[in-house]
Parts: C-alpha cells; sequence; structure tokens
C-alpha cells in the first residue's frame, strides 16, 4: 500500500478531520457544511471536520446535460481536488465533487427535462455516488439552454433578473420559490453519498 493510502487511511480511522471540495462556489461549500453538520449529529467522528475548497478544471460539458455527464463531472471534481491537495503535499479524508445539470426523459412520448445535482465522495480508494431531489424545468428554459447552446447560470440570471444566481439560491431557488436552494439539493446528493463513510458497518 503507498504511502499516501496509508495516510488516508489512518486519518480516516481517527475521525473526519478534513473534507476537500473541488470548487469553490459558495452554495456547494454551504451544502458539504450543512451535510457534515447534519452528519456529525449523528456521528461523534465527523465533528471537527474542516472544509477545504478548491477550484478545479475538469474534462466535462459546462452545462451537462444527462446522468451519465453530472456523475462523471462530479467524480472528475473529487479526483481533481485530490491531486492538487496531493501536489500541494496534503491531504484529506474524503473528497468531494457535485455536479448540477439537466436530466431528460421521454415518459408515454413526452419529454420532459428535470434539474438534479450528482455527488461523488471519495477516500483515495473506495468511492460513492448520490443523487438530489429533481424539479422539473419549464420547457421555455430547457429550450434556451438546449436549442441555444447557453449555460443555465446565464439563463436563470436574465429569467430572475439578477446576478450569479447560481452561487446563491441557484436555478433551484428561482424554480421553487426559495422552498429549496441549489444548496439544498446538494446537500441531500451529499447526505446519499457520504453514507458508506458514516454508516461504514452495512456498507462493509
Amino acid at each position: 500500500m503507498s504511502t499516501k493510502r496509508s495516510a488516508e487511511k489512518s486519518a480516516a480511522r481517527a475521525g473526519i478531520e478534513r473534507i476537500a471540495l473541488g470548487s469553490d462556489r459558495a452554495a456547494k461549500i454551504m451544502a458539504v457544511r450543512a451535510s457534515v453538520a447534519r452528519i456529525a449529529e449523528i456521528d461523534a467522528a465527523w465533528r471537527n471536520a474542516s472544509i477545504v475548497a478548491r477550484p478545479v478544471k475538469i474534462d466535462a460539458p459546462a452545462m451537462p446535460l444527462t446522468d451519465w455527464e453530472l456523475m462523471s463531472g462530479a467524480k472528475q471534481r473529487a479526483l481533481a481536488v485530490r491531486e492538487i491537495l496531493l501536489g500541494q503535499k496534503l491531504s484529506a479524508d474524503l473528497y468531494v465533487g457535485l455536479e448540477g445539470g439537466f436530466h431528460s426523459i421521454s415518459i408515454e412520448s413526452e419529454w420532459r427535462t428535470f434539474l438534479r445535482g450528482w455527488a461523488f465522495v471519495t477516500d483515495g480508494e473506495r468511492g460513492c455516488f448520490g443523487m438530489s431531489p429533481s424539479i422539473e424545468v419549464p420547457n421555455a428554459i430547457v429550450k434556451d439552454v438546449i436549442s441555444g447552446k447557453r449555460e443555465l447560470g446565464i439563463v436563470i440570471d436574465e429569467v430572475a433578473g439578477m446576478r450569479d444566481v447560481r452561487s446563491k439560491q441557484g436555478a433551484w431557488g428561482v424554480l421553487s420559490r426559495d422552498l429549496l436552494t441549489r444548496s439544498d439539493s446538494f446537500e441531500a446528493a451529499l447526505l446519499a453519498a457520504f453514507a458508506p463513510f458514516y454508516n461504514s458497518k452495512l456498507y462493509s
């Protein structure tokens, strides 16, 4: 076993001290903090966890349009932030990637498009995915994004008459009148993706 992996496993046994996120977006950082706080209520090993956020560059579309693209983007982000930290001679107990976008499906010959997010979490050896809830997107917005080949963030800014919505409540907040925000959606995905690490007896 490599020294890097040994260090990561030893840290995991001692408790979750550092979690690295492959993004510096405020909504994503908030989601990680909120999910870790909830997990800490049932697992004391998570109570002292700190969050390290790093922007990453990945080979993924700016606007993912399928679950496959979303899952791939989330995984790439987690692996990319791990490489960044290791390059800085740092490590974390867990590495996290979050990716949001569209997923379309045909139901009774009618296409419906949903906004959803995926999380991927790895300790350097094993990894797990988690998915957020889904909310249906109005056809006008879908067409503007897909046919117009535009990023959802730009379209939502125009619809909401605001700037940088995705760093705040996100498209989720605009579509749900802030009953569900972008951070809320990612929090649910993270609670699912973190499960093997706070419920290890069941997942082992």
